[in-house]
């Protein structure tokens, strides 16, 4: 909301537009129904109700306002983070306008003053989740929630907020749900909407069914024996605990009625009857489904893989147990993936030694290119981590039932009290072979650009599929990313309430390691140079990713936020040039990025 005169700016909380739209009232006071179909039948749900007032702060107590600029000291496109004394606030111009909104991403609270404005919306400089200046929404993402939004006013020449501290100090929203109506009057085995997975794709898929005021029963169902939670800390901190990692708490499931059943298998699905089937003989009807089961990891096929202390890091419980047994004793990571390489950075301070075996030459050769791998890997040396390439495993020899030894195909027998194995994964998509449902030679599931199957009202989402990405001219690929995921879900509610809406958004993936972090945005598969900028020596490097002319995908370390630039060009539907690269890289260093609102090539 803005107030401007012709003399002062200043910034309060308020229900953005959308979803105060949400609340129009009724002739009775209650907030007017909306109507899904069910099976042809109409139904009737309410969003959780709550009275408009006049004044958005029910405690005036809890109010702050503080002048915090000159009208003057920001121009148009620039952001300044401001101290109202009890929190701070990222104060935002474009096109003549301040907007006000929380100062942190409420994904891993990175500072957004440090990201990327553009066309409306400011883009977290670290992991890529995008929001709405004007309502503070979460455009992109990863993370659930949205920034709350400030009052702005201007009296004087002089900008000022006008905050809730309580706002201030969580810097962090949630957008307004449904609940569901009579839940108590459902059978048992029957939902409008069973999602199979609880990842990001499955939990955001519920959110956004409910934020979209949809009402009905809710079911997610999962192999897990935990809520949803935060799956890519598990190889980058893997002493975290399953409440430390949680995406949202127990009460919130309890809240807005999202039900959750917890160690259940869907063992196949009957599409014509819509029916899933559980491995334990139980069988759940439903109206809409979303398929989000993800990937399932590769074990080793050779002789003693059945010995103990060899893992693939899938839960919370994989990862503790590792870090217990590989404390001061000897580690053995079978890949050098995202996971194998991200858990032997974090073992190396830990284990008396960690050895790494990999078939190719490089880490990370397919994805980041040789250049950069060779640079990583000299990290890793650094850091007392061994390599191995070129090699295989071939025997993993046991004393008393436990590992003790991993022989590799080159000869090398390496001491291994713990074997981690990160050598990729297969999609979980076996129950459905005989479903009907569109399945690939390599078991990925195929979608549209809705995320719909061949199937009508069944949706798939998450690691295990393919679907066609704008960015590649619509080439049907699989993007087994964080971010991704989310996108996937929120698609795919949308498209289950008929919207309409297709999938437009940018890959975006980090990875961590020894306190350093590497950025990517694109999507570089069939890459046929990297052009680097910067210094690898030094890990303050951007490698740009090129196919025929065209920039596909980028990658920094240090440099920050220019992956969040490349993604926000790319967005806008721009092509970066090969021969335009060093261009773009000197603008981004002088701050000069009129990339951003320009047109075409």
């Amino acid at each position: 909301f803005l107030f401007v005169s012709a003399v002062e700016v200043k910034i309060e909380v308020v229900i953005p537009e959308k979803e105060r739209s949400k609340e129009e009232m009724s002739p009775n006071g209650k907030t007017s129904p909306l109507i899904y179909k069910v099976n042809g039948t109409a139904r009737h749900y309410h969003l959780e109700e709550h009275p408009i007032a006049s004044n958005p702060y029910h405690n005036p107590k809890d109010v702050v306002e503080a002048s915090v600029c000159h009208v003057k000291d920001l121009e148009n496109g620039q952001m300044r983070e401001v101290d109202l004394g009890c929190g701070k606030a990222l104060l935002i111009k474009e096109s003549g306008e301040f907007h006000a909104v929380g100062h942190k991403c409420p994904h891993y609270g990175a500072p957004l003053v440090k990201g990327v404005l553009s066309k409306g919306r400011v883009r977290c400089p670290w992991h890529g989740a995008c929001f709405n200046i004007s309502t503070g929404d979460i455009e992109d993402f990863p993370g659930l929630d949205s920034l709350p939004r400030f009052q702005v006013k201007i009296e004087k020449e002089k900008v000022y907020i006008r905050a809730s501290k309580q706002a201030l100090q969580t810097q962090r929203r949630t957008k307004m749900m449904a609940k569901c109506i009579s839940l108590s009057n459902y059978n048992l085995s029957s939902t409008n909407v069973l999602i199979i997975g609880a990842g990001a794709a499955g939990l955001v898929c519920a959110e956004t069914l409910r934020q979209e005021g949809f009402s009905d029963r809710i079911v997610m169902c999962t192999m897990d024996r935990h809520l949803p939670y935060d799956r890519p800390k598990l190889s980058k901190s893997l002493d975290s605990h399953p409440e430390q990692i949680a995406l949202r708490p127990k009460e919130f499931f309890c809240t807005y009625d999202i039900e959750v059943l917890t160690e259940m298998q869907v063992a196949a699905v009957d599409i014509k009857n819509k029916i899933a089937m559980f491995k334990d003989g139980f069988k759940m009807e439903y109206n809409k489904l979303l398929i989000a089961t993800g990937n399932t990891p590769k074990a080793l096929s050779c002789k003693g893989k059945e010995v103990e202390n060899v893992f693939n890091i899938r839960t919370p419980e994989d990862a503790n147990r590792v870090v217990k047994l590989a404390t001061s004793k000897n580690v053995v990571i079978v890949g050098a993936s995202f996971l194998g390489m991200e858990v032997a950075a974090y073992l190396a301070e830990r284990a008396h030694s960690v050895s790494l075996v990999e078939l190719e030459e490089v880490p990370f050769k397919k994805f980041f290119g040789e250049r950069v791998g060779r640079a990583v890997m000299k990290m890793f040396e650094s850091n007392r981590v061994k390599f191995y390439m070129q090699t295989e495993v071939s025997e993993l020899r046991e004393q008393e039932g436990k590992l003790k030894e991993v022989v590799l195909k080159s000869g090398k027998v390496l001491r291994a009290d713990v074997c981690v194995v990160g050598v990729g994964a297969v999609p979980a998509t076996g129950f459905l072979k005989q479903s009907g449902i569109n399945i690939d030679s390599k078991g990925f599931i195929v979608v549209n650009k809705m995320m719909q199957t061949n199937i009508p009202g069944v949706f798939a989402a998450g690691d295990a599929v393919m679907f066609p990405l704008a960015l590649r001219n619509n080439k049907k690929v699989n993007v087994p990313h964080w971010q991704m995921a989310h996108m996937h879900g929120r698609i795919a509610a949308l498209n289950m309430l008929a919207h309409g809406m297709e999938i437009s958004t940018i890959p975006y993936l980090w990875t961590a390691m020894f306190g350093k972090s590497i950025r990517y945005a694109g999507h570089g598969e069939g890459f046929d140079d990297v052009v680097i900028q910067g210094d690898l020596d030094e890990l303050k490097f951007v490698a740009f990713y090129t196919k025929s002319d065209e920039v596909v995908a980028v990658a920094s370390m240090n440099y920050d936020p220019i992956v969040s630039k490349v993604a926000e060009v790319l967005s806008a539907g721009r092509t970066i040039r090969k021969r335009d690269h060093c261009c773009f890289f000197l603008l981004f260093r002088t701050g000069d990025m009129s990339w951003l609102t320009g047109k075409g090539s």
